[in-house]
């Protein structure tokens, strides 16, 4: 089976990569001392303090290994490329609920980069799937866990 690739921005990539030395360093320095350290007092049975930076590494070993399968397989968006004909991927789109008349404005990413409170929104999460495709002036009625919502496209811009 094809592994699927992750969508993601120059900036998101960045952050990605950003991360991964960050817990590479902390897992050879800090988490490596913290067990040395747990050793010394003694019997490795009752000891929290070693379960406790184990578990922590294990727990490091882990998000770098997702890290690093998320980055093997990045597919980087080319901002250059990217035209605001449609909303697709990488753009930024202001839309108007309808039912409210509230207006906001959301990013387009892969789902390795959303962060709905930063308005990153993913192109797999329901808003952004359906979204995806549609033109400034296009009315887009999307179905979400809370029922379903009317959004107005206003606006596509980089």
């Amino acid at each position: 089976m094809a592994e699927k690739q992750v969508l993601l921005t120059e900036e998101g990539k960045k952050k990605l990569e950003a991360e991964l030395e960050e817990l590479r360093s902390r897992l050879t320095t800090e988490i490596s001392e913290k067990i040395k350290e747990a050793r010394g007092f003694g019997d490795l049975s009752e000891n929290s303090e070693y379960d406790e930076a184990k578990n922590e590494q294990a727990q490091i070993k882990s998000r770098i290994t997702q890290l690093e399968d998320m980055l093997k397989h990045a597919v980087v968006i080319d901002e250059s490329s990217v035209t605001t004909d449609v909303v697709r991927v990488g753009v930024r789109v202001k839309v108007r609920d309808v039912e409210y008349d509230e207006v906001c404005e959301y990013q387009i990413v892969g789902s390795a980069e959303a962060n709905p409170k930063k308005n990153l929104i993913s192109d797999e999460s329901p808003v952004g799937k359906g979204l995806l495709g549609h033109k400034v002036g296009d009315t887009v009625a999307i179905e979400a866990p809370g029922g379903i919502f009317s959004y107005e496209v206003l606006d596509i811009s980089i």
